[in-house]
């Protein structure tokens, strides 16, 4: 029987400490919460880094806004990776889209073949593809190991039915891990509906960007 996870959003050191003081199985390092999470700088990395025990998985998002980048963007990218890589990090998050709406596969397989052997997470990019299908296909195609997602909707549990087909399309060979609004309120939804590893929460339940030890908590008890 699969081991249920839960990793946790953090946008700065103070929740990576309480996401492993309290439960959490790994942590997504990022910065800029109001921008929906970039890259973190290298000082917060070794930081967090040196601090940690569990898993830890590092975005690489150079900029808010759309996911689509220029050649000069993503050069930024691959010097984080390789620079991360270095620092002892457990895996990265990332997630480039053409202006299509399509996956970029070319940068996204140059990204993944960098930063192997360490697994790689499609980020929400994934909530904003014009084919859901076509999408999951490529990002499989390109190496990926998880795909983050809302089911293309505001929060997870809006997204429900579209999560559901998601994970029937992936068949397995990919982890798909929601995202988005994913609360101790609605992740008993989730289980019911869902056949999940890996659950995705920022945690925070105030206006602040640090997260709350006692969400930690009870999401943890519903794992």
């Amino acid at each position: 029987m699969k081991k249920n996870q839960l990793e946790i959003a953090c946008f700065n050191y103070e929740s990576a400490i309480i996401a492993q003081e309290n439960g959490a199985d790994r942590i997504e390092l990022c910065e800029n919460m109001k921008l929906g999470g970039t890259t973190p700088n290298s000082i917060l990395v070794v930081k967090v880094r040196e601090s940690l025990s569990i898993k830890m998985h590092v975005i690489i998002r150079p900029r808010g806004g759309d996911f689509v980048y220029s050649d000069e963007e993503l050069t930024e990218m691959k010097q984080d990776i390789k620079q991360y890589k270095k620092l002892g990090v457990d895996g990265f998050v990332f997630g480039i889209l053409k202006d299509s709406g399509n996956i970029n596969k070319r940068q996204n397989r140059e990204l993944v073949h960098l930063a192997h052997p360490l697994p790689c997470t499609f980020h929400r990019a994934f909530d904003v593809v014009k084919d859901v299908e076509k999408s999951l296909e490529d990002i499989i195609d390109c190496g990926f190991k998880t795909i983050l997602t809302s089911g293309q909707a505001i929060n997870v549990e809006e997204g429900i039915l579209a999560l559901e087909r998601i994970q029937d399309l992936a068949k397995n060979r990919i982890e798909i891990m929601p995202g988005g609004g994913l609360r101790s309120s609605n992740i008993k939804l989730l289980q019911e509906r869902l056949d999940l590893t890996f659950y995705h929460s920022s945690a925070i339940t105030n206006n602040s960007e640090i997260a709350n030890p006692e969400e930690i908590k009870e999401l943890r008890n519903f794992l």
